[in-house]
């Protein structure tokens, strides 16, 4: 009596020992290293774009708006009084006066904290945006991006002036410089990894990396570059 092959047992493979076909050998494979390309990346934090971001982005700027509006209120009383001391005069070093009364307190024709002030409060406005859940469109990034950077470059000018020029520091000045930075960063940080400003997936793993270092770096460097200034006071 003949019997009838089993044909369901057979390998759908390689009919000589059950290895899979050539096309499901590169699927595999390709499969494989889609896994190892997920693993290698680090994973990018969430950026200033969720809820927790645009808290964040509100607390930072409303002490810097905190900060500016008491410096716009302290030069107020310097215009009507020119012998009020300012509560930020505290030593010749930080003295508040000193750079109320130089020129470039108005670098642009009316003083610098209604600049903060006008600025840190569209920024607070944008926050508390993003902390209801409502996602911002592309182009108000792009104007948030400006104006950190406005904003960082202009602090950066500040400080130079102050340590170099005017040889004295304003606590509230430092106060926003303090703000600036990381703000900048978050928002920088954030629009390179969410591609709204476009780079090469190689920087965004970078920037993913780094975190927060870079704030870090630049309180390390202002904080080096006043101890060096005036060392001879400090030390006295």
């Amino acid at each position: 009596m003949s019997t009838i092959p089993d044909r369901a047992a057979a390998p759908t493979g390689d009919p000589e020992g059950g290895r899979p076909e050539a096309g499901e050998d590169r699927f595999d494979e390709q499969d494989q290293l889609d896994e190892l390309d997920r693993f290698d990346e680090p994973e990018q934090p969430a950026g200033l774009s969720g809820r927790t971001g645009g808290i964040i982005m509100a607390a930072l700027a409303g002490v810097a708006w905190v900060a500016a509006l008491v410096l716009m209120l302290e030069k107020i009383q310097v215009l009507r009084d020119p012998n009020y001391e300012p509560s930020c005069s505290i030593n010749p070093v930080l003295s508040c006066g000193s750079i109320m009364n130089s020129a470039q307190a108005e670098a642009f024709g009316l003083p610098n904290p209604l600049i903060g002030i006008a600025g840190f409060a569209a920024v607070i406005a944008l926050g508390v945006v993003l902390a209801a859940g409502v996602a911002l469109p592309r182009w108000i990034w792009w104007g948030l991006q400006a104006g950190v950077t406005f904003g960082l470059g202009f602090i950066c000018w500040l400080a130079f002036q102050s340590l170099y020029r005017i040889g004295a520091l304003c606590p509230y000045c430092m106060v926003v410089w303090a703000m600036m930075i990381p703000l900048f960063w978050f928002v920088t940080s954030d629009n390179l990894l969410k591609g709204r400003i476009p780079v090469g997936a190689g920087v965004r793993r970078v920037i993913g990396a780094v975190g927060a270092l870079p704030i870090v770096l630049g309180y390390l460097v202002i904080g080096l570059l006043i101890l060096v200034r005036f060392w001879d006071f400090w030390i006295s």
